[in-house]
């Protein structure tokens, strides 16, 4: 039973990651590039990761895997941001296609706030 279940993961997970290589490929934009290369390629790799799980014997395996899917979990999301947001400024983003614009906001309010540059100082040499 544990061998199918095993089985079943790696080959979804397979299909997920193949999916999400499809996607890169195929898709449009940079935004919806980013959503094949995060959600379905860290569900296929988790669900990999799992399968592989189940079929190991040694837990410092184990340790090993559940390490690999917890760095999965944390960088994928963090990545996607930071080209998502190096995009949109680099302008290779269009923003009439979105919806809400966050970072436009933020960056007007900066711009509009001499604050939020931090302290300006001038050094002027008295001698």
């Amino acid at each position: 039973m544990i061998d199918v279940l095993a089985g079943a993961c790696l080959i979804l997970g397979s299909l997920l990651a193949l999916i999400a290589g499809i996607g890169l490929v195929r898709f449009p934009d940079v935004l919806t590039r980013m959503h094949a290369a995060t959600k379905p390629q860290t569900l296929g790799v988790l669900l990999i990761l799992l399968g592989l799980a189940l079929r190991v014997e040694d837990r410092s395996v184990l340790a090993v895997i559940a390490l690999a899917a917890v760095f999965q979990l944390v960088t994928a999301p963090v990545s996607a941001h930071m080209l998502g947001r190096a995009a949109l400024r680099a302008g290779h983003i269009d923003r009439a296609r979105l919806s809400r614009d966050d970072l436009l906001e933020h960056d007007a309010e900066t711009r509009s706030d001499p604050a939020a540059d931090g302290p300006t100082t001038t050094h002027r040499d008295h001698g």
